[in-house]
């Protein structure tokens, strides 16, 4: 039977859904991770170097030419549908990722304030000091309001088509029509007995739909 750390009573009642299986995974992905050695956790960090290049990639691109307009649309004047409450899809993988790069006083600091939220209109991981996550979910990375695009994308054809070439590179690893990354670290922990409502593309119709095709299509050959 799979794994599912379940909380204690008190906190089940007064937290909600959305941070309850935020929590719980990233437990679980403390504790799974917490009991393999270092080789083995070694292994599982070269895996992700090609992910992470892209992810760095990405990251001076927004902050190239996105960091003055996004922090005043969506962290200063709170007009733009980035990081709003409970509205971002974090993948397993995210958390494994994400718990792979961070100190431990980074895991702590996330669970802490799963625990301890107050609720509010942003997302609990926001803080007047940015984001919580080391390595924040590829949904929030790859994601740019209407203004943002208005601003930057539709002035420069050049600076569109490079945003362009990234979300191609992102279907790599998030796409399952060919095994991706981030199916496989959640398949790692499946198979080590845990499951999570964050496995999307182990429980999501859509994800599932996407990787029975590509098996009928290219099926595997007989050993």
């Amino acid at each position: 039977m799979a794994k599912s750390l379940r909380l204690g009573f008190q906190a089940t009642m007064i937290m909600s859904e959305y941070n309850r299986d935020q929590l719980e995974a990233l437990l679980m992905v403390r504790q799974y991770l917490g009991g393999l050695s270092r080789s083995r956790i070694g292994q599982i960090k070269r895996w992700i170097q090609p992910y992470l290049r892209f992810r760095g990639d990405v990251e001076d691109f927004q902050k190239k030419h996105f960091s003055e307009i996004c922090t005043q649309r969506c962290f200063a004047s709170h007009t733009s549908a980035c990081c709003n409450r409970e509205g971002i899809v974090t993948f397993f993988a995210d958390v494994v990722i994400n718990v792979l790069l961070s100190s431990t006083r980074e895991v702590a600091a996330l669970l802490r304030i799963l625990s301890q939220d107050r609720g509010g209109f942003k997302c609990v991981y926001l803080t007047e000091n940015g984001c919580l996550w080391h390595m924040k979910p590829i949904v929030c990375e790859m994601f740019l309001c209407k203004h943002a695009k208005d601003a930057v994308l539709e002035k420069d054809s050049s600076l569109r088509t490079q945003w362009e070439k990234f979300y191609r590179r992102e279907r790599r690893y998030t796409w399952p029509s060919t095994p991706v990354l981030l199916d496989k670290l959640e398949e790692l922990f499946i198979r080590a007995g845990f499951d999570s409502p964050l496995m999307y593309f182990h429980h999501s119709p859509g994800l599932l739909r996407v990787k029975n095709l590509s098996v009928k299509k290219h099926p595997k050959k007989p050993a």
